[in-house]
């Protein structure tokens, strides 16, 4: 900008859009689309075993990426809304 001392405001624009650096655009989920298994046990209150067991059953699906178990969050959202459609706690 012509009269601007600050040298942190370039006048050539970044090599990538400003939205991919500020955050969640429009086009990004708001949320994580998986998480580890310590932080589904947060979000859900479901004991690490009793997860485990849900995994292992097909309950809860997972994503392995080399040595990391993720769980999609679509599958936690799965599980809570068909047990509570079948009057349950998944827990």
């Amino acid at each position: 900008m012509p009269g601007n001392s600050n040298p942190s405001h370039a006048d050539t624009a970044p090599p990538f859009p400003i939205a991919a650096s500020a955050g969640p655009g429009p086009d990004l989920p708001m949320e994580p689309l998986t998480v580890r298994i310590s932080t589904a046990v947060k979000l859900t209150g479901i004991g690490r075993s009793r997860l485990y067991e849900l995994i292992a059953s097909g309950d809860i699906e997972i994503v392995k990426i080399g040595s990391i178990t993720l769980i999609p969050v679509s599958s936690l959202r799965d599980l809570i809304h068909r047990a509570r459609r079948k009057g349950e706690t998944p827990g």
